[in-house]
């Protein structure tokens, strides 16, 4: 039995996420847990200072008004966020997952992943969040904070979720790469899926070698595997092979350089997942 960790958010892609996680679940006799966060508002209870235009009384009134205003808005974010999670349990239960533990916290969504992570096995968020709801595939701001700070594997899931059966694992013989391997090794519940591992270098003895002991550990656990070294641009030839072989899942190790670096001359995961229109499980 694996812990599953789901954040919802009230956006398009909670349903997705809702989805995804269940389907992992059910594979693996896991349990979620499913959380919702109300990120603080740092503009909560301030106001202008107002002291040099109207009069102490009015002063007072409008800061009372205020604050009453706040705890208003807090009861009804309170209120939304436990009819999200109310949701989002009944489409885990409608899919047939058992054990649903529901969590609201007042805290950013980075924090609560870290403090869900010690005793969870996977993650899965949505590409983008609720405040992102344009039809723009690019990740929202959220997602990369999550990943890059997460020692958990992280599912990314797409708009729309359909039945996964054929997975691609985007091999290039690093750390996070092999974790991607070892994960689906010491999973057997997904060996009746259809995997494809693909390395994008130049195609040299030793890309080679590494290539195929990835693949003898996967048949090991009962994976069928194919395997293909293919040189060009990681991101254009990982894109076209998920067409060509009509991938349903991508396995990817997660932003495998610096941050300083990704800034000047990008990110392959950060292109990979504003490309992909099917979920990404990212390892770091």
């Amino acid at each position: 039995m694996i812990k599953l960790v789901a954040f919802v958010d009230g956006s398009a892609f909670s349903k997705s996420v809702c989805e995804l996680a269940a389907w992992v679940a059910k594979r693996t006799n896991g349990n979620i847990d499913i959380v919702h966060v109300l990120e603080p508002n740092p503009n909560a209870g301030k106001v202008t200072d107002l002291s040099g235009s109207i009069g102490l009384g009015a002063r007072t009134a409008l800061l009372s008004e205020l604050a009453e205003l706040d705890a208003q808005m807090a009861k009804l974010s309170h209120q939304r966020g436990r009819a999200i999670l109310e949701d989002a349990k009944n489409i885990l239960i409608a899919e047939g997952v058992d054990e649903v533990s529901t969590f609201l916290r007042n805290e950013g969504i980075v924090e609560a992943a870290q403090n869900f992570e010690t005793d969870a096995d996977l993650m899965v968020i949505g590409k983008r969040g609720e405040g992102s709801e344009s039809n723009d595939e690019h990740p929202g701001s959220s997602l990369e904070r999550v990943v890059r700070a997460s020692h958990r594997p992280v599912m990314v899931a797409s708009r729309e979720f359909k039945p996964i059966q054929r997975v691609l694992i985007a091999f290039d013989g690093g750390p996070s790469a092999l974790k991607a391997v070892s994960y689906l090794a010491q999973n057997p519940a997904f060996s009746d899926l259809d995997c494809h591992l693909l390395s994008v270098t130049s195609p040299t003895q030793r890309a080679k070698t590494r290539l195929e002991e990835a693949a003898v550990s996967l048949r090991a656990s009962g994976y069928t595997i194919e395997t293909s070294l293919e040189q060009g641009q990681a991101e254009v030839v990982i894109t076209e092979k998920l067409k060509s072989l009509e991938i349903d899942l991508l396995l990817m190790g997660a932003y495998g350089h610096s941050r300083i670096r990704n800034l000047i001359i990008g990110s392959t995961t950060t292109a990979m997942l504003s490309a992909c229109r099917i979920p990404v499980l990212l390892f770091r």
